[in-house]
């Protein structure tokens, strides 16, 4: 039998600045050449997990550890962090992070300049490395020009260029359009066949890494494995909805059906499920006794767009000739590949940027002329990376900064920012520094800092990013009860779940034109569109195919509006 390369025998871990170990008794074997998912909630110890593998524990943050782990025939606690990196390299979530260089070939070869290795064999090795995941003709690029799907490349180009063992990727896909993420899970899984790396995959986003096959999925809950499964064994249980981790929607709507989902009928995948004429029937019969609920009551447009036209430079135009309206109290996706101008567009609107031509009307009033600080106390804007939004030291004192300066007494500031905090679920991080929290406990803080002063419109770059299920929906139903009040929500996002289930509209972006307005499920079950964008059609329209349901976008909303009833009332 194979000896393992990653080995954790009765191991735990607690920080120093923590009261209780953040991993429990971890037994945990990985052997050469598999691909392992870790997925589990936000705090359930499975980036901690990671940094005991690549040595950021303990030498990054310090801590106590018991047990025993080794990284390819080391003892993990016994070698430096410079030696474990010769066997484990590590894609981080935010590849922005993660670059040296000036241009991508300077990237990539910086590990090679470190051990001194002669430029003639830095040069064959950096072009080999950028060759595998093919940047190769991007050499000399900077790293800001690249896009998002590109600088994961160039990142993993960087760690492999040392011919690693053991690849180590950090939520790879919280970045990216659902067709970069595509093409990253595919990426990951040629090069692991390829050069049969051993590869460890940290994601929420489980039915995407699934695209591609993984060994194992290893499942953490409270610092301890909860279970370490086949994708087709965990996929026919409960295990992952009682940890908070969404299921595949296409799973969900089969359940609902009254499908019996076994190991048996191969569920990792939409496309391999094994799905039988009874079954098929089943899921008609549930599309056919689902009714759908009464369009709500249109109301008066509150933001439009006319004719706006828009280059960071006069011989590059971003957006071309972008008209549209959003009516008061709608919930609107705006999507597309990136680069497609949807986060220009929204600092064209909050006043960030200047249009070439074209205006933007706010209640019927031309506001081309209103400052920032104007629009501002109508028009809310949380930026997709929280590290350009946080100007102070404490939580508590980020959330209140806007209220401060508006005037409030410092009683009311306080109250508003406590509930705020609370419905964040950041209340019990209240006194903590900002710097203490993870990527998307920073992406809430910012969320709560602009959702405190109240705005009529809240336009919000990526508001999920790197949020497990459960943040993901205290977010999304705060967001929602928020609308149901009146106020208007315009959501930037790549997430096709999130775009589903709470915008009944979205605006379709690409290459700087707005290409189509319409229902989210229309616009997830029309393939043209679809490829158009750089989207990724819903699962639940590979399940309405496959079981001859005509239109599918039909059953997708079918879905969307029966799951939400049953998450809401139980039945």
């Amino acid at each position: 039998m194979n000896t393992p390369i990653i080995s954790f025998r009765d191991f735990t871990f607690q920080y120093r600045a923590q009261a209780r170990p953040t991993l429990y008794n971890i037994n945990l074997d990985i052997y050469p050449g598999e691909k392992i998912l870790i997925a589990g909630p936000s705090g359930s110890g499975k980036s901690t997990l990671a940094s005991c593998v690549n040595g950021l524990i303990p030498f990054s943050y310090p801590g106590e550890s018991t047990g025993q782990l080794f990284v390819d025939g080391m003892e993990a606690k016994k070698e430096s962090i410079f030696q474990l990196s010769k066997s484990v390299g590590t894609v981080l979530q935010d590849p922005d992070g993660q670059f040296i260089g000036l241009t991508v070939a300077e990237d990539i070869a910086f590990a090679l300049e470190n051990d001194c290795v002669p430029q003639a064999e830095m040069h064959t090795a950096t072009k080999r490395a950028a060759a595998l995941v093919d940047v190769e003709n991007h050499l000399g690029y900077a790293p800001h020009e690249l896009s998002g799907g590109q600088k994961q490349r160039v990142s993993l180009a960087g760690v492999m260029v040392d011919d690693v063992k053991i690849l180590l990727f950090d939520e790879p896909l919280a970045n990216l359009d659902p067709a970069a993420g595509k093409q990253t899970i595919e990426l990951i899984d040629r090069i692991q066949k390829e050069t049969d790396t051993t590869v460890l995959i940290i994601e929420h986003r489980l039915e995407d890494v699934l695209w591609r096959s993984v060994d194992r999925i290893v499942l953490m809950d409270e610092g301890r494995i909860a279970a370490d499964l086949r994708p087709d064994e965990l996929l026919s249980g409960d295990l992952l909805t009682r940890t908070g981790i969404r299921e595949p929607l296409y799973l969900t709507a089969l359940k609902y059906a009254g499908v019996d989902v076994t190991p048996e009928k191969k569920p990792a995948h939409p496309e391999t499920l094994v799905l039988d004429e009874k079954d098929q029937e089943l899921v008609r019969s549930w599309f056919h006794s689902v009714q759908a609920p009464p369009p709500p009551a249109a109301q008066a447009p509150l933001l439009e767009v006319r004719g706006l036209n828009f280059g960071y430079t006069k011989d590059r135009t971003t957006l071309r000739d972008i008209s549209f309206s959003i009516r008061k109290g709608e919930m609107v996706s705006i999507v597309g590949r990136n680069g497609a101008g949807k986060s220009t567009l929204s600092k064209l609107i909050c006043g960030f940027e200047t249009p070439d031509s074209g205006s933007v009307f706010l209640d019927g009033r031309d506001i081309s002329d209103d400052n920032i600080r104007t629009r501002a106390r109508r028009i809310g804007y949380v930026m997709q990376n929280p590290n350009q939004m946080i100007s102070k030291t404490m939580i508590f004192d980020e959330v209140a900064l806007g209220l401060v300066q508006s005037g409030l007494k410092p009683d009311e500031v306080r109250a508003r920012v406590e509930d705020t905090l609370k419905i964040c679920g950041l209340y019990p991080f209240r006194n903590w520094p900002v710097s203490a929290l993870s990527f998307g406990q920073k992406k809430r803080v910012t969320i709560a800092s602009v959702l405190a002063l109240g705005p009529e419109i809240i336009i919000l770059d990526e508001p999920t990013a790197g949020q497990d299920f459960r943040h993901y929906t205290e977010i999304m139903e705060f967001l929602r009860d928020l609308n149901a009040q009146g106020v208007t929500v315009l959501m930037i996002t790549h997430d096709m779940h999130l775009m589903l289930e709470y915008t009944p509209r979205a605006l379709v972006f690409s290459s700087g034109s707005l290409i189509a307005d319409k229902s989210a499920a229309e616009v997830l079950c029309d393939s043209d569109l679809v490829e158009r964008a750089a989207l990724k059609e819903t699962s639940l329209f590979t399940l309405a195919t496959r079981c001859g349901i005509e239109p599918p976008e039909q059953f997708v909303q079918r879905f969307i509006d029966y799951d939400r009833e049953v998450r809401e009332h139980g039945c």
